[in-house]
């Protein structure tokens, strides 16, 4: 595993990070938080680990999550009223991340980070045939794909190249924090070595769902092993404010 730190430290938060590109903060509307006091716990308890800004990010999947922009504005407009009630210093914003299927379709309206990124995914079982299509297309209509955790597609692992292809492409990549901790599994966690050693990340984000989640990461940060193992690369998380 490639290390970005100085050993002489011992960072427990990610105030060097400070904003989360990619989570499930929004009550009600995805696999994520539950409701808004859920979301309003989330919020708070990632905020003492050094986030203060969040993008948040709930699927648009029209099997599981048809959420449209009406869905996913309402449900930040409710996370915002809540927070306005509490004495937490955080800015909270909304895109998507669209699962990118045979019904994904292109249109004007998507739910973008700042600067036009569109935050994708694909399904975990089989790379989308169509998927290098999509990409073009997304980026003739003026917008900056961002992969969503690259480490986590198996079908990946054995055909690096793939990666490769994406970034000649200029696809951007969005490492999940947790993949370095091993939550999801030796091969994740050494697909995203591999991808640190590559400078292939451009983002990283919490994907944050549930309680599990955060108790992983509380751990993983507070410890300084993150820090230890990312703490100095040039993640783009804070140029996108």
């Amino acid at each position: 595993m490639i290390s970005f730190f100085s050993t002489k430290k011992n960072i427990s938060e990610v105030e060097w990070l400070g904003v989360d590109v990619h989570n499930h903060l929004l009550p009600g509307i995805d696999d994520g938080a539950i409701d808004i006091v859920q979301s309003i716990s989330f919020i708070k308890a990632l905020n003492e680990l050094g986030f203060h800004k969040f993008i948040c990010t709930p699927h648009i999947f029209t099997e599981l999550y048809p959420n449209t922009t009406e869905t996913i504005t309402q449900a930040l407009m409710d996370v915002k009223a809540a927070l306005a009630k509490t004495e937490l210093n955080v800015e909270v914003n909304a895109a998507a991340e669209y699962m990118v299927d045979e019904t994904f379709k292109l249109t004007k309206n998507l739910l973008c980070l700042p600067g036009q990124h569109i935050l994708i995914e694909m399904s975990y079982l089989s790379e989308m045939p169509q998927i290098e299509q999509v990409i073009f297309d997304l980026q003739l209509a003026g917008f900056k794909v961002i992969l969503a955790h690259p480490e986590r597609y198996f079908f990946y692992h054995k055909k690096p190249e793939r990666y490769e292809r994406l970034k000649d492409m200029g696809v951007l990549f969005q490492l999940n924090l947790l993949a370095l901790s091993g939550y999801y599994g030796p091969e994740v966690k050494l697909a995203a070595g591999y991808l640190l050693k590559k400078h292939y990340y451009d983002f990283a984000g919490t994907d944050l769902h549930h309680q599990k989640h955060l108790k992983a990461l509380q751990d993983f940060i507070c410890s300084g092993g993150l820090y230890k193992m990312i703490g100095h690369y040039p993640f783009k998380n804070k140029a996108l404010f």
